[in-house]
């Protein structure tokens, strides 16, 4: 599955798409003016999309991998 897969897959099941989970990670603290503070680790995302929206491992890391830039959406 392409990482572009996994966010459309994420958008059906939860609704809310790459700036919408951004915000949320703002407002969860998570980030902080659109960056992933250094001290939030993969397994605190991946718990909080696992217990908010009911995620699997593979696409709540697909949520991470964005949040700390390491991909981007390739569509909006």
């Amino acid at each position: 599955m392409s990482f572009q897969a996994y966010l459309d897959t994420i958008k059906i099941k939860t609704g809310k798409g790459p700036d919408e989970f951004r915000k949320l990670s703002e407002q969860k603290g998570f980030t902080k003016n659109g960056q992933l503070k250094p001290s939030v680790k993969a397994g605190e995302i991946v718990k909080w999309l696992q217990e908010d929206f009911n995620l699997g491992n593979g696409h709540s890391m697909a949520i991470y991998t964005l949040l700390k830039g390491i991909r981007k959406e390739t569509r909006g």
